[in-house]
């Protein structure tokens, strides 16, 4: 594979972070734009140029390029991690049409039918989630660039991650308020009976998958979700983690996530629209191009990785009490 210009718009998060990485390790050339607020907790690795702009403001993204780079807006690849609206993706267009050879759209998996009426998800499943507003505004976006892939030919490629991890992140409802309710011997909730089934993916995974779509001719004017192939249940996701955290007997309370919802509304979206429903993904269509994509760290692994980060850093280390107010206003209520 040649060596690409790739862009990546945003750089730092959970998941385009390791896509930086595994580029940079590739041989490609990479350039991070961002407001220059990248996290400590993920640094970009050397060889990255890195440039400091606002993509919300294209006058200012189109001066800090040209100054940096020396090449204006043109790249091989653009990656665009931070577009959450439609209007994102217009000032995208304005940017980078007719000046890129392929742009990616980092979507969501949560935009499929919630809840899927077959599993496993393909991705022609329709896009629909009548809980999430996340979720709809992110089909909004797609909607945006598929009427230009099909009205003048914009090199489009559209990516849809689900639950996708690194060391820094639990996918639990209170994160780590539950990690430290387990190890003070309190009560956790598990929404619904815990064995729904649920996709979950490193993010290391994640980009041998995306990086290998970049600069592919196949993967211009289609979408694909990278996912990976592990789906647990909740209750051994729950389970390795209190295992990772040193706690022998945890105390699980199952509670409906409707329960939840109502008790606790900011939880609402994300379990209704999204983590209340088992999610199985077919990843044929990303694994004919990109054959080296695979599941290779599954979470009673990830979870290992998660616990002892968090235990060697201490401002992750955070109890939420609005959360933890929460767990105890639903653990009161009366139980059948």
């Amino acid at each position: 594979m040649s060596s690409k210009r790739i862009l990546f718009i945003g750089g730092s998060g959970i998941i385009s972070s390791a896509c930086v990485a595994r580029a940079v390790e590739l041989g490609h050339e990479v350039t991070v734009l961002n407001r220059g607020s990248s996290s400590t907790l993920r640094p970009l690795p050397a060889g990255v140029r890195a440039v400091t702009a606002d993509i919300r403001e294209p006058a200012s993204v189109r001066a800090a390029l040209g100054r940096e780079t020396g090449a204006g807006l043109e790249f091989d690849v653009v990656c665009q991690f931070t577009a959450f609206t439609p209007e994102h993706i217009r000032t995208d267009l304005e940017l980078f049409e007719g000046r890129v050879g392929q742009y990616v759209f980092i979507s969501s998996a949560s935009a499929y039918q919630t809840p899927p009426s077959r599993l496993p998800v393909t991705e022609s499943t329709p896009l629909v989630n009548p809980e999430w507003q996340y979720s709809r505004d992110k089909i909004a976006c797609e909607d945006v660039l598929v009427e230009a892939v099909r009205e003048r030919g914009f090199p489009a490629t559209i990516v849809r991650p689900s639950h996708t991890y690194d060391r820094t992140l639990l996918p639990t409802l209170g994160g780590y308020t539950d990690i430290a309710r387990m190890r003070a011997g309190k009560p956790v909730l598990v929404h619904g009976d815990g064995t729904s089934l649920w996709t979950i993916t490193h993010h290391r995974d994640f980009a041998v998958g995306f990086v290998g779509l970049l600069g592919n001719p196949f993967a211009i004017g289609d979408a694909f979700h990278i996912t990976g192939d592990h789906a647990p249940t909740w209750n051994q996701i729950y389970g390795w983690l209190a295992e990772a955290a040193g706690v022998a007997d945890p105390e699980f309370v199952h509670v409906a996530s409707e329960t939840i919802a109502a008790v606790h509304p900011e939880w609402g979206p994300g379990l209704l629209g999204d983590k209340a429903h088992s999610m199985v993904f077919d990843n044929a269509k990303v694994t004919a191009l990109v054959p080296g994509f695979a599941t290779t760290i599954t979470f009673d692994e990830g979870a290992r990785e998660i616990i002892d980060f968090i235990d060697a850093t201490p401002e992750l280390q955070r109890v939420d009490p609005e959360a933890d107010a929460a767990f105890e206003r639903i653990l009161a209520l009366p139980r059948r």
